[in-house]
């Protein structure tokens, strides 16, 4: 998994166990979306592209069991249940419907870690891109690099985040509501910004951007040659 870093989505109505479990993941190089409910993560799996979904079971509204019931015949990704431990017959049929493994909580942070390390490198996508050349332009989401006029560029993660999508639908338009959803961001001028500096690294006259474009009204485009 070299240069691999994964995205993963937290779902807990516990902001204790989200806010744990995020550092933890953190600390090992993945990069971390949070949900507070089953509700919440749907909306997620419809924007991002998620590599592993770590998913309690019990919730207020729709449990996590539902959450699969609803989702997996069309998701691919990966789920691991954080189930408590009075709860056999739930685990049970979570990995019946689709689950791909299990933690009962409380459970060892260096578990977690393990468990989603091997279920990753069984079922890490390829598919996605992750690479791309353009116009002597590359952006390399792997090494979160832009390769630009000889020049490198580190992209961070709320960046990667913007690009894998756009990467991933070349042609179509996000608005700032779009892009703040997948960044957890709700201030249109921060987005602003944030696009203003992705422009920086990727044209060669930002001011007058040939592949980061703004559709008036509309939101933002990326035009891939």
């Amino acid at each position: 998994m070299d240069n691999f870093i994964a995205h993963i989505l937290v779902v807990d109505d516990d902001e204790g166990i989200r806010s744990l479990v995020k550092k933890y993941l953190n600390e090992n190089n993945f990069l971390v979306s949070t949900a507070d409910s089953a509700e919440s993560a749907s909306k997620k799996i419809e924007i991002i592209e998620f590599d592993l979904i770590i998913l309690d079971i019990m919730m207020p509204g729709k449990s996590g069991l539902e959450f699969i019931k609803e989702n997996k015949k069309n998701l691919e990704t990966p789920i691991i249940l954080l189930t408590a431990k009075g709860e056999p017959t739930e685990r049970i049929e979570g990995l019946e419907i689709g689950a791909d493994d299990y933690l009962p909580k409380p459970f060892e942070p260096k578990e977690l870690i393990l468990r989603i390390k091997n279920i990753l490198e069984k079922t890490k996508k390829i598919d996605q891109k992750r690479v791309i050349e353009f116009s002597n332009i590359m952006i390399d989401l792997n090494k979160l690099l832009i390769s630009n006029q000889k020049k490198e560029y580190k992209i961070n993660n709320t960046e990667k985040v913007i690009l894998e999508k756009m990467i991933n639908n070349p042609g179509k338009t996000f608005s700032r509501e779009d892009i703040g959803f997948l960044i957890n961001l709700d201030k249109e001028r921060s987005i602003d910004v944030i696009i203003t500096r992705l422009r920086k690294k990727i044209e060669k006259d930002p001011k007058n951007p040939k592949f980061l474009q703004t559709i008036r009204g509309a939101g933002y485009v990326l035009w891939i040659e």
